[in-house]
Order: C-alpha cells, then structure tokens, then sequence
C-alpha cells in the first residue's frame, strides 16, 4: 500500500506529466494512461520523458543532476552539486558562469530533486524514485564514469594544483573540492574509462603535492581506528602516486603508474608507509 507521502508525491507528478500537455487532446491521452498506470513508477518515467524534452540547457542539466545524486557516495551539499553540474569536460578552469542556480537546478529537474533545508543537501524526492532508476540502469548510461570523469577534471584544474598541498580544509570557493578529493577513486573503480584513466594519470603524477591527498589523508585519519597515522601539519610528504594507487586500490592503472617513472616502491610517505602497506591495510592486497 502507497504511503501518504506516496499517494502526494504521485497526485503531484501526475498533475505536472498530464499539465505537460500543450493541447487538451494530449492532456487527455495522458491521463487515461495514468489511470491504467502502476502508480509512481508510471508517473518517474513520464517524468523522466518530459525532463529529456525540454529545451535548450534544461533537459542536459536536469538530466546530469539526478545521476549525481543517485550515484554519489553521500548526500551532497546544494554548492556541490551545482558546482559539479558546472565542469566542462576537456576545461582547465571552472567558468562561474557556467554553474547553475539551485533554483535553476530544481526547476530544471521537474519536482524529482528536492532541497532539505536544514541540511541544504539536494536529494531525491523520494527514496522510491531511487529504486525506479535502479530497475533500469540504463536510464543513466555509465554513471559512475561520469561523476569520475568529473571530479578528476576539477581537481587537474590549474587553479586546484596551485593550492597549498598543506591547507587543512577546502576553500569556500570550491565546494566540489572535498568530495572529489575522498572519492574519485571509488567511482573510478566502478567506471573506469579510457578518459578516466587519463586524468587519473594527470593526478597521480604529482599527488604528494596536491591538495587532494592532503584532503584524502584528512579523512583518512578521521576515521582511523588503527594503521598508519597521519601528522596534518607535514602535509602529503611522500605520499606518492604509486601511495595514492594502493590506498585507493586502482588496480586498473597499477602498470601505466608503475611505468611513470623510477618508483623506489619501499619508500616510506608521511605516514612512514610502503606502497604495499597501505593495499595490505585498506584490503588490496590481494587485488594488487
């Protein structure tokens, strides 16, 4: 049996994917079809249809925004979201201009995001929309790969290298920054690409000087309840990308790192850690 909030959430969607008609032939149509429907499941892809039909930047934008919410590793934050939506693949700098309004943002998205406000976080209306896109992954097409590819791309931003690899948090003025920081390396694992694996690359090349792997270890020890410990105050010292492969247990690029340079894979990073203990740590040994 629908719930209250279900039995609101599908008037509400019915009403907009039955207003979406421009004629009354069509408004009719469509609720015939409503009422020989299953219920909201009928209602997310009537949606969903009229979201990819709108124009201009509205239907690219209020497609993007429901795969970061569904596919991130934690609720997002309004700022990070909108300034997720507003990277351009191949760009080396983030355009102001090109990062949407949360208004715009939700508008955009036809009433399937919604924005808590004692959080400000951006979810799903409702967690059964969640199971909607789950039954048919294909709706979003290599997710994963997408939110990777964008993550990455912000943090080889001129901008984001240039920053302090000491600072003990992310700027205000990059929202984006923390959370590309802790998990691009899990939505690379789950959508690896040819692209990814370039911009992984990119990163590793120079991660001990990155702020990225400060922010990672930051985490890191939050969390720590045994392993290796971090001192903040030295910064990523050390913390190589052959350190940041193991931690991150990519073994996709293990041999394109392993072929960068002269990796001495015994040494020691700011944690006083060999490569292969922190995969044997984070559980990748055997996988590496």
């Amino acid at each position: 049996m629908l719930t209250s909030d279900c039995r609101f959430l599908l008037a509400s969607l019915n009403i907009e994917a039955i207003l979406g008609g421009v004629a009354i032939g069509q408004r009719r149509k469509k609720l015939k079809e409503m009422v020989r429907g299953n219920g909201l499941s009928d209602a997310y892809t009537a949606t969903l249809t009229r979201l990819k039909a709108q124009k201009g930047n509205k239907s690219v934008l209020g497609q993007k925004a429901p795969i970061w919410v569904s596919y991130s590793e934690r609720p997002l934050g309004a700022e990070e979201l909108c300034h997720a939506l507003g990277v351009e693949i191949g760009s080396t700098d983030l355009d102001p201009e090109n990062v949407p309004s949360i208004c715009t943002l939700l508008s955009s998205c036809l009433g399937l995001l919604t924005l808590e406000e004692s959080s400000y976080t951006v979810p799903l209306v409702h967690f059964t929309l969640q199971e909607h896109l789950s039954n048919d992954p294909t709706k979003f097409h290599c997710s994963h790969s997408t939110i990777a590819e964008i993550c990455l791309t912000y943090l080889n931003f001129g901008p984001v290298r240039d920053l302090s690899p000491t600072l003990g948090s992310a700027p205000s003025t990059m929202p984006l920054l923390k959370y590309a920081s802790i998990y691009w390396g899990e939505h690379t694992r789950r959508g690896m690409t040819e692209n990814v694996k370039i911009l992984v690359l990119r990163l590793l090349a120079k991660f001990n000087e990155h702020i990225s792997a400060q922010l990672l270890l930051l985490e890191y020890e939050e969390y720590r309840w045994a392993g290796p410990k971090f001192d903040r105050g030295e910064g990523p010292l050390g913390f190589t990308g052959l350190h940041g492969m193991a931690y991150l247990g990519i073994v996709e690029v293990a041999a394109a790192v392993l072929e960068m340079e002269e990796w001495d894979i015994n040494a020691s990073d700011c944690t006083g850690s060999a490569a292969l203990i922190w995969a044997a740590y984070r559980g990748r040994a055997r996988r590496l």
